[in-house]
């Protein structure tokens, strides 16, 4: 008692905070034991639909690491669908950067979602796991798998699959061409937002850039193969100004376009008023800007999480 009363004496917020706890249990009229198990049968009565509406707004390294450890009705929430519909470990994926890894995660989360997955935000996805994704894409609405090394060949196999898709995001996805473009394009009628950034130009031992040779072939293909974009993203693209002009005329829908870094536009003639009557328009010169909401998630400081974060 008395080794107590030194140390309370010594740290006078900790004396405040002993006082005030000694002063509720003095008031209190029930057994505390009593009421701790009154608190977690009302967590326990939640049913996996509510505790799930919960869980989601965690983020998915610590859904997978901490909430499956509290109890067992938590962890069997967890390993069922109800937290799966939405899919995002791209972040892990940049950490991990092992397409392997990633291509064994992503089966093992659609396998939780038991296909029902609407959203899945994944990196360096690999064809086999592009295969997975799309033999379970009933459902999907929403893919984005920057960086990845699907093919032609692979998009052309399977991209029926994909046909109640609205979003798309393929940003440097290299082995995906026009060909490719054009096959989404005829098949993915319901597409609406589409991004398909490139990586920048590489400077020259001198600090300048290289010559930049214009090539219209993509911003054709999504001109006249996905005319319902409203939302574009082609930053660092190698078009020019008539695969910018076909754009904003087939794309009558369109209201954001980012063209940032495509250093072959010139907007000449009427081609910058047709752009900058657009809701939102990012010129090749403009600064950076927070263009995109997801943009800000790049800055989310590495966990140090690995693959055995997602077996449970």
């Amino acid at each position: 008692m008395l080794e107590k009363k030194m140390i309370l004496s010594s740290n006078p917020m900790k004396r405040l905070k002993t006082n005030n706890t000694d002063h509720n249990e003095d008031t209190s009229t029930g057994d505390s034991s009593k009421d701790s198990s009154s608190f977690s049968g009302l967590w326990e009565g939640l049913s996996p639909e509510i505790l799930s509406l919960i869980f989601v707004r965690i983020q998915q390294d610590e859904l997978v690491k901490i909430v499956p450890f509290v109890c067992q009705p938590w962890r069997e929430v967890v390993a069922g669908p109800y937290c799966w519909s939405d899919i995002d470990i791209e972040q892990w994926c940049r950490r991990c950067n092992d397409s392997s890894k990633i291509d064994l995660v992503v089966r093992k989360l659609i396998r939780r979602s038991r296909g029902h997955f609407h959203r899945l935000s994944v990196y360096k996805l690999s064809n086999f796991g592009f295969t997975f994704v799309a033999n379970c894409a009933e459902h999907l609405k929403a893919l984005q798998i920057p960086m990845s090394g699907v093919t032609d060949k692979t998009v052309k196999k399977y991209v029926t699959s994909f046909a109640k898709l609205t979003f798309l995001d393929i940003s440097n996805c290299l082995q995906i061409t026009c060909k490719g473009l054009e096959i989404l394009g005829n098949n993915c009628k319901s597409l609406t937002s589409l991004r398909r950034n490139m990586p920048p130009p590489e400077w020259e031992k001198d600090g300048k850039l290289p010559a930049a040779k214009s090539n219209d072939g993509e911003a054709m293909v999504i001109a006249n193969t996905m005319t319902s974009l409203c939302q574009l993203e082609l930053a660092y693209g190698r078009f020019g100004d008539l695969g910018l002009d076909a754009l904003v005329t087939k794309c009558k829908n369109l209201t954001h376009l980012d063209i940032l870094g495509s250093v072959c536009v010139r907007l000449d003639g009427d081609l910058l008023d047709k752009c900058e009557r657009l809701m939102v328009f990012r010129g090749p010169w403009d600064h950076y800007d927070a263009f995109s909401d997801n943009d800000g998630d790049d800055n989310e400081a590495a966990s140090g999480s690995s693959d055995s974060d997602y077996d449970q």
